[in-house]
């Protein structure tokens, strides 16, 4: 099901994209630039004349994991040892054209939520033009603001060695499109945020056919207390360990029109058509696509070196009535249609394959003076009836309890070891990967170290 024309102008486009990315760089070479300083974790800074600068960091995460299950009747052990990260970041601001960017890769082959393989090492490739002062636009991939908050938070900051599951289950990620953030002042402490953006809705798979709509979408964040310190609000562990209380509170909205993956990760795999011509092909006036819709409130309290971070997500799904086939997604040919809905109602098996539901997470921790960190998760999945949620294999698995140690040895958060044990209640009826059932519950052990240059 793929398109090579769409592929190629998808390429276009990110190929412009790059030569914009490219000319502060160019600009910054003609103004005899300079090693500014290496700062550990935060790398290279390059500087020129006229306010021109680059800098170049990375950061490496080697990971292990132990998973087993509690029942009796099924042998589920799991034990992995992998490159869970390796990110290279490219950042750049060129203060005369009122221009920033950055050109971010991942080598390690793995997925951001760590339970997906990942074939698309381009993270971010973007380019801000400050409008003014407090508002900005930027067009390319990034994160997108319509997420749940601990995505808007930096991998190598995370309080705990995974992301939590209402992430997994809910997060698009990354997308491309247009972007509009603005940061403005109330009275004589707060700070109000908006964010608007207009993507493609199919995550990173930006470079494939695009079969449905475009994602509308939008985040509110109010800030009481002030802006944190050194981009806290980013970052989770209050490593500065903030001198005065910090919150902000948060509410996020997205239409995604005409979608066909599970959440708006990627695109193309689920494409549904009401086949009036009888040819067994998609065309965009039979298309079927179902709308999906996400919102969600959060928080992020800081002080004193103690964090509580908070998040609730829903979802929801518009389904045609009147679908007839289906792309066969797990046959051996993507591009064929069948009418074959194993067995079911058509708009059940519609639902069955996105992430319908609701959720939420609470986390907190405190980090010691001497670096050392403790801290603690719970989250919930609430899983509607025809949902992939409700899936044995991946999830059907409601609620999570998370604790964990961290060992920080800089406050640039340049090197740690994290350990975390996560206890999965299960609550019945979930399978191991060949199909079989597992009569028990679910708990994981994980080790992340991290060093950043």
């Amino acid at each position: 099901m793929k398109n090579t024309q769409g592929t190629s102008n998808q390429l276009q486009v990110l190929a412009s994209l790059m030569v914009v990315l490219l000319f502060s760089f160019v600009e910054l070479l003609a103004q005899n630039p300079k090693l500014n300083k290496y700062t550990f974790a935060e790398g290279l800074t390059f500087s020129g004349n006229n306010d021109y600068s680059m800098n170049l960091r990375g950061y490496v995460q080697p990971f292990m994991e132990i998973k087993n299950s509690t029942g009796n009747d099924v042998d589920d052990n799991l034990t992995r040892f992998r490159l869970r990260r390796f990110r290279l970041r490219l950042t750049g601001d060129a203060k005369k054209y009122k221009i920033d960017y950055r050109f971010q890769v991942d080598l390690s082959g793995t997925g951001e939520v760590g339970d997906d393989q990942s074939t698309a090492p381009i993270l971010d490739a973007w380019i801000r033009y400050s409008i003014t002062k407090r508002t900005r636009i930027t067009f390319g991939q990034r994160a997108t603001p319509t997420d749940n908050r601990e995505l808007y938070m930096g991998s190598h900051t995370l309080q705990l060695v995974e992301r939590s599951r209402l992430t997994s289950a809910f997060a698009s990620i990354r997308e491309f499109g247009v972007f509009i953030e603005g940061s403005y002042k109330l009275g004589s402490t707060a700070y109000i945020k908006p964010s608007l953006a207009v993507t493609n809705g199919d995550g990173l798979n930006a470079f494939d056919r695009d079969y449905g709509g475009l994602k509308y979408g939008g985040r509110l964040d109010f800030l009481p207390f002030g802006l944190f310190t050194r981009f806290g609000q980013f970052r989770q562990v209050d490593m500065v360990r903030e001198n005065s209380p910090k919150l902000v509170i948060g509410a996020n909205y997205s239409l995604n029109q005409g979608m066909t993956s599970r959440r708006g990760r990627d695109g193309g795999r689920f494409v549904y058509i009401n086949d009036e011509n009888n040819n067994g092909q998609f065309d965009k006036g039979e298309g079927r696509l179902p709308d999906y819709t996400k919102y969600g409130i959060d928080f992020l309290f800081k002080y004193k070196g103690f964090l509580v971070l908070g998040e609730f997500v829903q979802s929801l799904a518009s389904v045609a009535s009147d679908i007839n086939l289906r792309s066969d997604a797990y046959g051996p040919d993507f591009s064929v249609f069948t009418s074959n809905f194993r067995g079911g109602a058509e708009e059940d098996y519609v639902r069955s394959q996105m992430m319908l539901g609701k959720a939420f997470n609470i986390q907190a921790g405190y980090i010691f003076k001497n670096l050392w960190s403790v801290d603690g998760r719970y989250t919930y999945i609430d899983a509607e009836e025809h949902s992939f949620l409700s899936n044995g294999t991946f999830y059907n698995r409601p609620e999570y309890y998370t604790v964990g140690v961290s060992k920080y040895f800089d406050r640039n958060y340049g090197m740690k070891i994290q350990g975390s044990f996560t206890y999965v209640d299960a609550d019945g009826g979930i399978n191991d990967f060949s199909g079989n059932t597992i009569g028990g519950d679910e708990w994981i052990a994980r080790i992340i170290t991290s060093l950043a240059f």
